[in-house]
């Protein structure tokens, strides 16, 4: 019966000693500043935003925003197409999903037919109007389809970003409102910063200037006061000043090359040793940006963020896959801006709806709190299992001790955050595995009962709860996956640890519990009685 005894000692003390150095030693040594190696402090459990304290912001995604640049983009395209078959239309926008066509000369209707089933048909549904005008306003299902987009690319960009930020284990979900979403920051202390960086746009255009830069007033003179309907007029800086609405510039609306062309971002300097930010283009946009420069020498080329010229270099030789962008930058902003590029851009802006900010006290607290109700916990259970099952009690605290130790080690080196609700996880991880041993120890009792021997009634104890502790395990593991798969942050984390703790529970009650009887055993000869 024992002759595996030896093997199943190291196993467990070796499991025992290497989750105890990963998950427990590492919080032992923060708290009372022993030595630690730096690779056991690179896997020190987590804590989440509600212990570490942090941030928690509520963003809605402004999706019209979205709708208004597919309908700026399509009536554009429509513009410019019209303008091959000699058609100069007066296009008039109804935001945020809608646009107007007039002055179509009646001679023309077949070709602006033609170009509209070509660019506009798939997207929006055209109407006509008195006067031979027409009008374009987007079908419900594709309005619907872009917003629903708009707030998951906004997701995934806000995650990129955040990770960016060198934020530990964020938590980004959207809420049940449909365009509002949840995002939390444990440990940020630089509120502004983060909301900045989180909610720019960073769209990112490249433009020929077309006039500029000048006051407004002056650019409008050029145009006598209106302006084509192909061009706007936007704020911007010359030089590199400090003041972004002293000169504007006149640009396209439509731009020939975008941040969706970016490869890669980062900042540097440019060649005054000034901060910049550098960036290289994928190679669809090395051959869009090379087109643009090698046909425009001697033009000026506006770099646009956000609807703002941050430079306006003049292009004196083909550019490709790499540039620059220079505009009186710091290294913070020019770190910041890399950041937010690489990120890729926002579809839609953002509006910061709630602010919460967890200060690091009110998380000491939740944790004293937290261990304090384990701890009690802890020892009523001890207490009981002791009275009720005496010497073999001792058995089930040593197996939930390690079920513990494990636990957290698991945790930690999985990378899972500490959560209040993860406490919760841990308190009935204990009840679980007190139900276990309970199961076990009452097997034993029926076996003993029947007359059978100490080493027969452990045997078999352990043999016959073991498919009913599997099946219990399995259901619950079901319902812990559910949870996760569709419950928000706090319910994650509890999904979270009640899953590893589980798995771990199936370890401790069948081989711990089993090995620690069998050490036992092995050190009596007869073997007539069992404290139980």
């Amino acid at each position: 019966m024992y002759k595996n005894l030896r093997w199943k000692v190291l196993t467990t003390l070796t499991v025992f000693v290497v989750f105890f150095s990963i998950g427990v030693y590492p919080m032992l040594a923060e708290t009372y500043h022993w030595p630690c190696p730096a690779f056991l402090k690179a896997k020190q459990l987590k804590l989440g935003l509600d212990l570490k304290g942090g941030v928690q912001l509520v963003l809605r995604v402004n999706t019209d925003d979205a709708l208004r640049t597919t309908t700026v983009a399509t009536s554009e395209q429509l513009r410019d197409s019209l303008k091959t078959t000699g058609i100069v239309p007066t296009i008039t926008l109804m935001p945020p999903s809608a646009f107007r066509v007039e002055g179509l000369p009646p001679d023309k209707t077949a070709p602006f037919r033609q170009a509209a089933d070509e660019i506009a048909a798939v997207n929006y549904d055209r109407n006509p109007l008195a006067g031979g005008a027409y009008e374009f306003k987007m079908k419900p299902n594709i309005e619907r389809d872009l917003r629903e987009q708009a707030v998951e690319q906004a997701m995934q960009t806000i995650d990129r970003r955040v990770n960016e930020l060198g934020v530990t284990e964020p938590s980004i979900a959207r809420q049940p409102q449909g365009a509002e979403i949840l995002v939390q920051m444990p440990g940020v202390s630089d509120v502004a910063r983060a909301k900045d960086i989180i909610g720019q746009t960073a769209i990112l255009e490249f433009k020929l200037v077309e006039a500029g830069p000048a006051a407004k007033d002056d650019l409008l003179k050029q145009y006598n006061g209106n302006l084509p309907g192909d061009l706007e007029i936007i704020p911007g800086t010359a030089g590199g000043g400090a003041d972004a609405a002293t000169t504007w510039y006149v640009v396209r609306k439509i731009a020939p090359v975008t941040g969706q062309d970016l490869r890669v971002a980062k900042p540097g300097l440019d060649e005054n040793n000034q901060p910049a930010v550098h960036f290289e283009l994928k190679s669809a946009g090395a051959q869009k940006f090379g087109k643009l420069s090698g046909e425009n020498l001697g033009r000026y080329l506006a770099i646009i963020l956000d609807n703002k010229v941050v430079s306006a270099p003049k292009l004196e030789g083909r550019i490709t896959d790499q540039g620059r962008i220079s505009g009186g930058f710091t290294a913070e902003s020019a770190n910041d801006l890399s950041l937010t590029l690489r990120s890729g851009a926002l579809p839609a802006s953002l509006t910061y709806i709630q602010e919460e900010v967890v200060g690091p006290s009110l998380g000491a607290d939740s944790i004293r709190a937290g261990i304090i109700s384990s701890l009690v916990g802890l020892l009523l259970i001890m207490m009981f299992m002791l009275f009720y099952y005496k010497l073999s009690g001792i058995n089930a605290i040593v197996a939930l001790i390690f079920n513990l130790v494990i636990l957290l080690g698991l945790m930690a080196y999985f990378g899972a955050v500490m959560t209040l609700p993860g406490i919760a996880g841990f308190v009935l991880t204990m009840g679980v595995g007190v139900d276990s041993n309970v199961l076990i120890f009452e097997r034993i009792k029926e076996e003993l009962a029947a007359q059978r021997g100490v080493r027969a009634a452990i045997n078999a104890g352990f043999s016959r709860v073991f498919l009913t502790l599997l099946d219990t395990h399995v259901a619950s593991l079901i319902s812990a996956m559910f949870l996760f798969q569709f419950g928000t942050g706090a319910i994650r984390g509890f999904a979270l640890t009640l899953s590893i703790g589980l798995f771990v529970n199936l370890f401790t009650s069948i081989f711990v519990s089993k090995t620690l009887y069998e050490v036992e055993m092995s050190q009596r000869q007869n073997v007539a009685t069992l404290s139980i």
